[in-house]
């Protein structure tokens, strides 16, 4: 009788699981459709080109055009034309980034999921530079101007970056452009964590990740992270053995700031304190909290912008997080 009933009910089940399977799909199908129909007019200026090349004569057209670039006096831009160093920069960024096309089109899409997610938010004008290679600024985004120093993503193996380490190296590649703009943008709509728990804050890193899930669904998870293939490999591999260890050493709800440090900065390795230290990416905090969201997001019906706000904690109970073995 039992095998029977279960006879019946299995292809049922089988049914019913089916037709989520094709409503799930009909509807990223149509969110998808609905994304690519927003307008988008992206505006786009070269000022790193039409500096290198106006020479003094053409600072005046310059500076009117782009007032807010132009703080110091003539006499200082007139001695970085003349820079022999800088001069090198404008040709080494010129050689890199003769074509801008395929950046263009990876930050229209960007700025169509925001606008569909984010009807509110107004699209910046983008206009591209050179700061020295400081990386740290290499995206500046206001309210209404986004700023991309492109002496920042010349590739890893750059002579400009044979002095940096080399997990800060890597990311210093085009591949990596779009995807801190899309940083840049979460910074501006996921609030600081109020708590100063380590979760709160690998949460706080999660929502950011997440949100590039939404905004950059096509793009690969290394990207989004800034971790190699082999980096990425690693920390699921090792997810469930991270988390036994955040538990077992009751990191969760710790206050200590050196958790930041050794967890969620950017860093050549995590400090797990083991010997497999040497091993692992840093920024594990980041990933763990990446999943915890996720997890969330699978199991709870709320949308991007409530998540934003939501606290760490709820989050986190109501995930039901089981970390890969």
């Amino acid at each position: 009788m039992y095998c029977k009933i279960l006879a019946k009910v299995k292809p049922i089940f089988i049914l019913l699981s089916v037709f989520v399977i094709l409503s799930s799909c009909n509807d990223s199908d149509k969110v998808a459709k609905e994304i690519a129909a927003v307008p988008m007019d992206l505006k786009i200026a070269r000022f790193d080109r039409e500096f290198a090349s106006s020479g003094e004569e053409g600072l005046p057209g310059l500076r009117k055009m782009y007032p807010y670039l132009f703080p110091a006096p003539d006499s200082v831009w007139i001695a970085k034309m003349n820079d022999s160093l800088q001069i090198e920069l404008f040709q080494e960024v010129g050689n890199a980034f003769r074509s801008f096309e395929d950046e263009e089109e990876g930050l229209v899409q960007l700025f169509k999921h925001i606008k569909y997610y984010f009807p509110e938010y107004t699209v910046p004008k983008v206009i591209t530079v050179t700061n020295d290679v400081d990386y740290n600024n290499r995206i500046i985004l206001t309210d209404s101007l986004l700023f991309i120093s492109l002496d920042n993503y010349l590739g890893p193996e750059h002579k400009y970056y044979g002095g940096f380490q080399r997990y800060i190296a890597h990311t210093l590649d085009r591949n990596y452009l779009v995807s801190d703009v899309a940083s840049s943008f979460a910074k501006q709509v996921v609030p600081r964590p109020r708590e100063r728990t380590f979760l709160a804050r690998m949460i706080y890193f999660g929502k950011e990740l997440y949100l590039k899930d939404v905004l950059m669904p096509n793009v690969d998870n290394r990207k989004k992270i800034g971790y190699s293939q082999e980096d990425l490999d690693w920390a699921f591999a090792n997810e469930e053995p991270m988390w036994r260890n955040f538990i077992e050493n009751e990191y969760l709800y710790s206050t200590d700031n050196k958790l930041n440090q050794r967890f969620l900065e950017p860093a050549p390795f995590s400090k797990f304190g083991l010997e497999l230290d040497n091993e692992s990416p840093g920024k594990l905090g980041r990933f763990v909290g990446w999943q915890i969201v996720r997890a969330f997001m699978e199991n709870n019906e709320v949308d991007v912008k409530q998540l934003m706000t939501m606290p760490a904690e709820e989050i986190f109970k109501k995930s039901n997080y089981k970390p890969r073995n």
